[in-house]
């Protein structure tokens, strides 16, 4: 048995890192079940926008501590660009895409499969999700992103896991809730109740994550 690049050694146990852009999303993600962690779970806000998404992330894990080596995962609120999305659904990426290239993510049936369980009232989707450097709004933008292969948008998880990397191997992952779809457009009447439903699932996906991490400590072939 061979230990994955970037595994923690024996009688250690890798962190997990969750960064997320806005307050509220953090107050979810904070607020969440904390049981069933398979060691420590670090919750980085990280700010709006690509460029400050990437310099928290870096700075993070180059600062060493308890983060070095951490895993991470992409989490909070997106846009869904697939007919059919609503509020509340939940996003599981295959890959994180930027115009700087494509991050492919870990372990991504098991995670899903771990959502599913998590909360098997919503529907979970899987596929790329895209990055962009400002809120997509209108039918026109998702579709032609959508045309490109992606399921979803938002600004920050590309640069999370492309930074993440860019300071050591490790797992890495992106799950988004739907705050807005095609339908059900941001800004909208019916808005506000689609971002409660999207703040309720955030809260309920924690012990998805720790699953997965789980299963990132586990020796590799």
């Amino acid at each position: 048995m061979t230990r994955t690049p970037g595994a923690p050694g024996p009688g250690s146990t890798r962190p997990l890192l969750i960064a997320c852009a806005l307050g509220v999303e953090r107050l979810a993600l904070r607020g969440g079940d904390r049981g069933g962690a398979a060691g420590p779970v670090l919750v980085l806000r990280t700010g709006m926008g690509p460029e400050a998404a990437d310099y928290a992330v870096a700075r993070t894990l180059a600062e060493g501590g308890p983060a070095r080596d951490a895993a991470v995962i992409a989490s909070g609120f997106c846009a869904g660009l697939a007919a059919g999305m609503r509020p509340g659904d939940l996003v599981v990426a295959t890959e994180t895409r930027d115009r700087r290239g494509a991050t492919a993510c870990t372990d991504v049936a098991l995670l899903a499969d771990a959502v599913a369980r998590a909360l098997p009232e919503r529907a979970v989707h899987t596929g790329p999700l895209t990055g962009s450097d400002h809120v997509v709004r209108g039918t026109a933008e998702r579709a032609a992103l959508h045309a490109e292969g992606a399921i979803a948008v938002d600004m920050e998880s590309a640069a999370v896991l492309a930074g993440a990397l860019r300071a050591g191997p490790r797992p890495v992952a992106a799950v988004r809730v739907v705050v807005d779809a095609p339908g059900h457009e941001l800004l909208r009447l019916g808005t506000l109740s689609g971002g409660i439903s999207a703040f309720r699932v955030l809260r309920h996906v924690l012990p998805a994550f720790y699953e997965w991490h789980r299963s990132s400590l586990l020796p590799r072939r």
